[in-house]
């Protein structure tokens, strides 16, 4: 299922039979990733009187109620919609699905008790115009962020400046493996989200940030076919499936 792709006047070619998942699913049970002082997901069978939705426990169908947060608890797409005043729905601002993209691996710098992903880092990494999508993966980088328990850890975030980098060099779609591009206790500053979408002022209503993905040590930092799945969810974010494909 090879296809090519013309991105700046060059051609690329990759193989849609061959994708690199790159989201965490969602488990209904403590193994799950947590963020933002919640308590896990639960997946738990309707209960109606003698009625249980389990086939184990004789019902026709599996028949499932799903409670869970999509900034909490596992890859989400974001709009702008999550720090404005106003209701807008990442259902209706995303609008198309693939991107050229490109993955990095960066090491935050430290700054006294914080990790800040800076904008010296960034600019090593990537130039202007260079690419619509941006994943950053951060180091070192565990398996263990598929199951991690972030509520007060203090994660590494994005500075402002650097945020202001990625807006200023064409990057619409930002995705990062961690639960915020955000210090996780900032007064609610959100100034990397702000600066990212440029609110309030000139709003990008067409950019997205994706949070709490997972990328492979496997996967090599470069350029990529992104598919950026959401669910239907007129919501300010959607659980989402991220999923690369690699040029040949």
């Amino acid at each position: 299922m090879r296809t090519t792709i013309n991105f700046k006047a060059k051609d690329y070619i990759t193989d849609l039979s061959k994708p690199l998942d790159i989201s965490i699913g969602l488990r209904g049970d403590a193994k799950n990733p947590v963020a933002w002082y919640l308590d896990a997901p639960k997946i738990t069978p309707v209960k109606d009187g003698d009625f249980i939705g389990k086939v184990s426990e004789g019902a026709s169908v599996n028949f499932n109620n799903i409670q869970f947060n999509p900034h909490a608890h596992g890859t989400h797409t974001e709009c702008v919609g999550h720090i404005s005043r106003e209701f807008y729905s990442i259902n209706q601002t995303l609008k198309t699905f693939f991107f050229f993209s490109k993955l990095i691996s960066v090491e935050p710098e430290i700054r006294g008790d914080d990790s800040v992903i800076s904008e010296a880092i960034l600019r090593e990494k990537i130039q202007p115009n260079e690419t619509d999508a941006l994943i950053i993966r951060t180091l070192p980088n565990f398996r263990e962020k598929q199951t991690k328990k972030y509520s007060h850890t203090n994660w590494p975030y994005l500075s402002e400046e650097a945020s202001v980098y990625l807006r200023n060099s064409g990057v619409k779609h930002l995705l990062i493996d961690l639960p915020s591009v955000d210090k996780e206790k900032d007064g609610g500053k959100l100034l990397a989200h702000k600066a990212f979408w440029n609110y309030p002022k000139n709003t990008r209503f067409d950019a997205t940030i994706t949070e709490l993905v997972y990328v492979p040590n496997a996967i090599e930092d470069g350029d990529y076919l992104l598919n950026l799945q959401i669910a239907s969810f007129e919501n300010d974010a959607s659980p989402s499936k991220p999923v690369l494909y690699k040029f040949l």
